[in-house]
């Protein structure tokens, strides 16, 4: 599969994030391709869309995502829990394209985020190591909808983070910040649970696996697979 490619341009930074794309400089960045199964053509369109857009600016890697979602859940409230095991946005960044010591972002709806630094692919015998952290990262989250509450009519969820560059030196051997002109591997999965609704409460539905939506397709159910990744090509102005 030929990797997606997205150009980021360099924008003003943003000193107050909430979660929401409707402002500048997000209406200056384009949209990427509408998120795929994670097995790309092997399997059927994701029932609900997400894509993502991204800038670069003095202080940080920006990212923005919107996600399509009639039914609001989450459990996860304790950071670095896993957060695979509710509803998730995810981010994998190699900033050298070397295929190691890279990083990985997991965020939930209520904002519960669990970073962690992979010296190696698992493929590879590589250990997750959860005291690792972006250090400065910020992040929020925008609910259209309410949270937990299955009576609730529900559209979806969008979130903004940032990335200071420094978090990012120390995995890579290229530039932190990049040059224009630059190339990062980042990929972005979304994890999506089927849930059903008992005693008035949202449960977890026994039995099907959850979905794995991503924005440059894998050639099988592994993200942690470096080389395969999207490209992220850092643009001036």
């Amino acid at each position: 599969m030929n990797p997606r490619v997205y150009q980021a341009h360099h924008q003003p930074g943003i000193k107050h994030l909430d979660g929401k794309l409707n402002k500048h400089p997000w209406t200056e960045c384009a949209w990427s391709d509408d998120f795929v199964d994670i097995e790309g053509d092997k399997q059927p369109t994701p029932r609900f869309r997400t894509r993502m857009k991204m800038f670069w600016a003095a202080d940080g890697l920006y990212i923005g995502a919107e996600m399509e979602e009639p039914q609001l859940w989450a459990t996860l409230k304790e950071r670095d829990s896993v957060i695979f095991h509710d509803n998730d946005f995810e981010v994998f960044i190699d900033p050298d394209s070397d295929g190691y010591a890279y990083s990985e972002l997991e965020i939930n709806q209520f904002n519960t985020q669990w970073d962690l630094l992979l010296i190696r692919p698992y493929r590879e015998q590589g250990r997750g190591v959860d005291g690792w952290d972006i250090k400065g990262l910020r992040s929020a989250v925008h609910l259209d909808g309410k949270i937990n509450d299955p009576s609730a009519k529900c559209k979806g969820w969008s979130l903004e983070i940032c990335i200071p560059w420094h978090a990012m030196e120390e995995i890579s051997k290229g530039d932190s910040p990049p040059k224009p002109g630059d190339t990062w591997k980042i990929n972005f999965s979304r994890v999506e649970w089927h849930v059903d609704i008992a005693d008035g409460k949202f449960v977890k539905r026994p039995g099907p696996k959850e979905d794995n939506w991503v924005w440059s397709p894998m050639s099988q159910i592994d993200m942690h697979m470096p080389h395969e990744w999207g490209i992220v090509e850092f643009v001036k102005g």
